[in-house]
């Protein structure tokens, strides 16, 4: 089910952009290889881009063959490895790893999907799983696989995109919610862990951002009580280049003395 006025209020929200120009930081990420999930569309495609022109060797994964393989034919003077895999699996992972080389020096971990906006009260179990398998489990595994050659190097970044939902419980599904919540608390937790071993771990927690994707709104109750809620405080959306910038910098020594951070690229909303 998709409200129709649902539909012309979030259409309203996504139809505006704020202009803003991407400016590239020569050779920040020179001599690094950074591992970005997701990379073939939206936000992990602009994150891959950006430390790409950089200097950054990218080793892009997401699940489809076609559009990574797009990606790269269109940027052959950038240096994008493709991994084609469902990110959740041991066997992509090994293959993540193996293409890094045995040296992995910062981890974006920006592949998810969304709920369909159902409280707790409807949600199915297929639902939740496949949320929690995409959104929490595939990033431990991964990030699980990552660390050792971090450990070994001595230092390393950790990039989590969790959500504006992972702050406020007015921004999605039940399912989504507790997803993105685990992703801070996994970030947290690995900050305290890995910080005396030269690791930083942080996440970015986007508000509406321009990707292509809509919403599905599944629930009659979600309809009626996140609508208002919408209409009132929901900011003008970020493109994806903006998000990267958020998250490059915390990926970069830029983001040096930074570990544990929840960095709220929303625009506001979670001022509000």
């Amino acid at each position: 089910m998709f409200d129709s006025t649902l539909f012309s209020v979030w259409k309203d929200i996504m139809g505006n952009e704020i202009t803003w120009q991407e400016t590239i930081t020569t050779g920040r990420f020179a001599g690094k290889t950074v591992v970005v999930t997701g990379a073939a569309s939206g936000i992990g495609q602009a994150t891959a881009l950006r430390i790409a022109k950089e200097g950054g060797k990218v080793i892009a994964a997401d699940i489809s063959k076609q559009r990574l393989d797009a990606l790269v034919e269109e940027n052959k003077n950038l240096d994008l490895v493709p991994v084609a895999g469902d990110i959740s699996t041991e066997e992509t992972i090994a293959a993540v790893v193996s293409a890094a080389g045995g040296r992995i020096d910062a981890l974006a971990n920006i592949a998810g999907i969304m709920d369909d906006f159902a409280p707790i009260h409807e949600v199915d179990d297929d639902l939740w799983d496949r949320v929690f398998r995409i959104n929490v489990t595939a990033l431990m595994r991964l990030t699980r696989a990552v660390v050792p050659l971090m450990l070994e190097a001595g230092a390393g970044s950790v990039v989590n995109v969790s959500s504006e939902a992972a702050i406020r419980g007015s921004a999605a599904g039940a399912a989504y919610t507790a997803s993105k919540h685990a992703v801070v608390g996994l970030t947290k937790n690995s900050a305290v862990m890995y910080g005396p071993k030269g690791l930083r771990f942080n996440t970015v927690a986007p508000g509406p951002t321009l990707t292509g994707i809509e919403p599905n709104f599944g629930s009659q109750l979600a309809i009626e009580r996140l609508l208002p809620l919408m209409q009132a405080n929901i900011p003008t959306p970020a493109n994806a280049a903006q998000l990267a910038a958020s998250i490059t910098f915390l990926l970069s020594e830029d983001g040096t003395n930074i570990n544990g951070a929840v960095l709220a690229s929303d625009a506001g909303w979670s001022a509000i």
